[in-house]
């Protein structure tokens, strides 16, 4: 219920998520009750879905993190990034066959979270990945993302006509959690 959270202390209502686990479900249906509980994600289609202006979504890290098997994103949990990309995709179909335009299609906004692991996975690649599947949800035909000679900053920004992918590592001690917990946060605005 992490985003959950952070986005109603601004502000934001929490509509639906896509969850499987039954501990987080429990937590978010008691902090949350009136927010729809969907299930596997796999089994959603975003033109079904109500629309809603952002997405937020951290896929599972472990076939990211250094200490983990390193499987990147076609690892069988972190591949879940994909998953998001679609339904953003199909829920921004069905808006625009509704009749909206431009900066009213929904979602306007996605967020990812995951590790710093993700900038070295596959050499770099799966971070290029995901910046490319997310620029390419408002521009199509976008161009690859190469991967930087010295590797990814931990922060940056890419920007196109209509669209801009933004990230910084951030590390939960400055936030008030008592433990180091560095994590990638990329927001894209399509």
């Amino acid at each position: 219920g992490g985003f959950e959270l952070a986005g109603s202390i601004f502000g934001i209502r929490p509509i639906w998520a896509s969850e499987i686990e039954p501990f987080p479900i429990l937590v978010t249906t008691k902090n949350f009750p009136e927010m729809k509980h969907l299930g596997d994600i796999n089994k959603l289609n975003g033109a079904d879905l109500e629309p809603v202006t952002i997405i937020a979504g951290g896929s599972p890290c472990q076939d990211m993190s250094i200490a983990g098997k390193r499987e990147g994103l076609d690892g069988s949990r972190s591949n879940l990034f994909r998953e998001q990309i679609r339904i953003i995709k199909e829920m921004r179909e069905s808006d625009r066959a509704a009749g909206r335009t431009g900066t009213q299609i929904r979602p306007r906004y996605m967020v990812w979270e995951n590790v710093p692991g993700a900038f070295s996975s596959n050499h770099g690649k799966d971070f290029a990945a995901v910046l490319e599947e997310a620029i390419r949800v408002a521009e199509p035909e976008a161009p690859p993302v190469p991967v930087p000679e010295k590797g990814w900053p931990t922060s940056g920004c890419l920007m196109g006509d209509g669209w801009s992918v933004a990230w910084r590592v951030l590390d939960a001690q400055f936030w008030g959690v008592p433990q180091r917990r560095r994590r990638i946060a990329l927001v894209a605005d399509f």
